[in-house]
């Protein structure tokens, strides 16, 4: 039985994408050479790895289970010999494919500038990044590495906290001089908000002061799934929103927003790293989440010490 890397690399790879040709794109070759790859690995392993029909390729059951064992392996020797390059020598450079995974506004609004910066020093390193709001399976979408904002409930991801950033209740000049400011959270029952369709409105919703917290009953006739959406109807006078810092204070410092309810403290949101295990850590993981918390050390960018923003409590 003789396989290679390199056909193992190219079936994971087939295996992700779902199709030869999104695969041949990703690695930079001829189609031809993938397919010829795959065959080569049926060859030596004596299985069919793929049901070929009509033009289109499905993993077999073995295939799938293959993946599942073979994936992690990859990894972890991927890691060990650029790491070992990395550490025997310090002018090697960082080399291979480093892939991010974070949330949408955050990542257009804050990371991609130090991300592009982490690309300027570390130029043989090739990056693949998603903006998606939607949480990815890390390990099995072949993710090196997710930004994540809020709680981690995947307790098999390693997590390194890069900085908190606050909850702002607001609304628009506007919607308060037709329906009143609020002055206690309790208030909040009997105004139009707006929900977030990732978290109950029970449990998104909350409030404390004095070592009490308080979840009112929201009446949210408008939901989505986007915080930058939940600010632009904000914005309309639509409702008030419950918006992270770092989307809602540009609007705030220029007065299109108000923040809302002084003395009462919203929820703070962890923003962290997180990857899945794997030993030994590469060094262009180590050294990307090393440069990440160095940007953020001294805690979010977006909200100066010298705001003065009620709702931090």
């Amino acid at each position: 039985m003789r396989y290679t890397l390199a056909e193992i690399e190219t079936f994971l790879t087939v295996i992700e994408l779902g199709t030869l040709t999104a695969a041949a794109a990703r690695l930079n070759l001829a189609k031809s050479v993938v397919s010829k790859r795959i065959s080569d690995l049926e060859r030596a392993l004596g299985t069919a790895l793929f049901r070929r029909q009509a033009g289109r390729i499905t993993p077999t059951e073995a295939a799938e289970r293959l993946a599942e064992r073979l994936r992690p392996a990859l990894a972890e020797l991927t890691a060990a010999t650029e790491t070992a390059a990395w550490e025997m020598d310090g002018s090697v450079s960082l080399r291979g494919v480093l892939r991010i995974s974070a949330p949408m506004t955050f990542g257009t609004l804050f990371l991609s500038d130090i991300i592009a910066r982490f690309a300027e020093r570390h130029a043989e390193l090739e990056l693949h990044i998603d903006y998606d709001d939607r949480h990815h399976d890390l390990a099995q979408e072949g993710y090196d590495i997710g930004v994540r904002i809020g709680e981690v409930r995947d307790t098999a991801l390693i997590r390194r906290k890069l900085c908190d950033d606050r909850m702002i209740v607001c609304a628009s000049p506007g919607y308060l001089q037709e329906h009143g400011t609020p002055s206690d959270a309790s208030d909040l029952s009997g105004h139009s908000c707006i929900g977030y369709s990732h978290m109950a409105n029970a449990r998104f919703w909350q409030l404390s002061k004095e070592n009490r917290t308080f979840a009112p009953v929201a009446r949210t006739r408008l939901t989505v799934n986007n915080g930058e959406a939940m600010r632009d109807l904000a914005l309309r006078g639509l409702g008030i929103g419950m918006l992270p810092g770092f989307i809602a204070l540009p609007a705030i410092e220029r007065g299109a927003l108000v923040s809302l309810l002084p003395g009462w403290t919203t929820r703070a949101l962890p923003i962290a790293a997180v990857w899945p295990p794997i030993r030994p850590v590469p060094a262009k993981l180590r050294t990307f989440v090393d440069f990440l918390a160095d940007h953020l050390r001294d805690g979010a960018p977006w909200r100066p010490e010298t705001a003065t923003i009620s709702a931090a409590g």
